[in-house]
């Protein structure tokens, strides 16, 4: 047998670390994140990131090959859980998004000195980055469309385009554009990746659009999302990362793996949440009884359990998968995940704050913002309306249409199963049945 449930010892060790790291070090400083001063701030968190490089833990998603430690899938799936406990150690780790992703782009895409100029930078900590792709007017869903254009003007590309909700588009110092640079070879050879450095002349950035998670946006703040319109904006031709049409395969680098440490970050967020549904149950009462002996409450303690628990085999064999097999090879499993998790830990939440009642629903738990803030997961990273449809389609792949009767239809079976039973009654030494009898 070669399942096997366990982690190795040294590996557990890490994750021990960092569930300590986080609930004693991170944690306790959420209800007053957004009042510490930003320059002390920033030297505090430089302190911390320090501790988590020490512990060979820091930017952790990249293989070997690409620059990175080469934890895998499923190391990555184990550390991700932790570090969804709370969501700012995501930038304590070097795993924020949309950083993450976009240094895996870099990785595979960008030559030495593309990489000596913005990924190395990245990976320290030392810049930021953004990802634009989804624009006003055209389906984010579908990246085979785009009207942003890049045009190759002598020894320049010239940007001319609309986007719309790029993640921290406004605080980042490069931010990496999806442009479309020959049309004729759609729907995948069609895009190019080119990197803007913030200030660029050409690059107007509009503002930080309001949001479920953030409705009263301040304009500059970290995870805010940016509407950015590009005219006439020239870069030299070093900022393509790629050959020109490499966009489209280049983009889907930075998603596979993102996914898995997205859906593991948000079964952390589940699990913090069941536990505050739990400690509500045993403290409070209602009618005469603790809420946790209420069998309403007790079913939302028992199936948020329940879906958690199923979430985080589902992704942890997917991740598995993933580094027996490659991304490509269970791209179905991938958005299995990504459609599954996401709805699993917005329905824990949401049972949380109805067990917590009012309390749940006010800003003074921090359940109701994790709400707001994770309800984008169902759309973000491509809605998961289109990830079943990639799990339905690949299942229908393995399956032959038949004529007539379908293939379990019990009367057109009965002959063969006459045939079956007059051949094991030989082989027991019978004789034959009358099929008619």
């Amino acid at each position: 047998m070669a399942w096997d449930f366990h982690t190795e010892p040294e590996f557990q060790q890490k994750l021990d670390w960092m569930r300590t790291f986080i609930d004693e070090q991170l944690i306790p400083l959420e209800p007053v994140m957004k009042e510490l001063p930003k320059g002390e701030w920033r030297t505090v968190k430089r302190h911390l990131q320090d501790q988590v490089k020490a512990q060979g833990l820091w930017g952790a998603f990249l293989d070997e090959n690409l620059g990175g430690p080469g934890f895998g899938q499923m190391k990555l799936a184990l550390m991700s859980e932790q570090i969804g406990r709370s969501m700012f150690s995501m930038t304590i780790f070097g795993v924020q998004a949309p950083d993450s992703g976009n240094m895996e782009l870099l990785a595979h895409g960008a030559n030495d000195a593309q990489k000596d100029r913005w990924l190395w930078p990245n990976m320290r900590g030392e810049i930021s980055s953004a990802f634009a792709l989804t624009e006003p007017f055209l389906a984010g869903a579908d990246p085979t469309r785009i009207a942003t254009t890049a045009t190759l003007d002598g020894d320049e590309w010239v940007l001319d385009g609309h986007k719309w909700f790029v993640s921290n588009g406004s605080v980042a110092d490069i931010i990496l554009v999806f442009a479309e640079t020959d049309p004729e070879n759609r729907p995948h050879r069609h895009a190019s990746i080119f990197i803007v450095p913030a200030g660029t002349p050409g690059m107007d950035i509009r503002r930080d659009i309001p949001t479920m998670a953030h409705p009263d946006v301040e304009f500059g703040a970290a995870g805010n999302h940016a509407e950015i319109v590009f005219s006439n904006c020239r870069l030299p031709a070093d900022h393509l990362i790629g050959r020109p049409g490499d966009g489209f395969v280049l983009a889907q680098k930075r998603l596979g793996g993102g996914r898995i440490h997205h859906a593991m970050r948000w079964i952390g967020q589940a699990s913090r949440a069941l536990d505050i549904m739990c400690e509500r149950a045993v403290s409070r009462e209602s009618h005469g009884k603790l809420l946790g002996q209420h069998q309403m409450i007790q079913d939302f303690i028992a199936l948020s359990h329940t879906e958690i628990e199923a979430a985080r085999l589902l992704t942890f064999h997917t991740a598995w998968k993933m580094d027996q097999l490659g991304a490509s090879a269970v791209r179905a499993d991938i958005s299995m995940v990504k459609a599954h998790v996401s709805r699993v830990v917005l329905t824990v939440l949401d049972r949380t704050i109805q067990v917590c009642g009012a309390l749940g629903y006010s800003g003074d738990l921090p359940v109701e913002g994790w709400y707001r803030g994770t309800r984008f997961g169902t759309i973000g990273d491509g809605p998961d309306e289109v990830h079943k449809s990639v799990v339905a389609r690949t299942l229908l792949k393995k399956y032959t249409p038949v004529t007539g009767w379908p293939s379990e239809h019990i009367p057109s079976r009965r002959p063969a199963a006459f045939e079956k039973w007059n051949e094991l009654r030989t082989a027991a030494g019978l004789a034959p049945a009358d099929a008619n009898a």
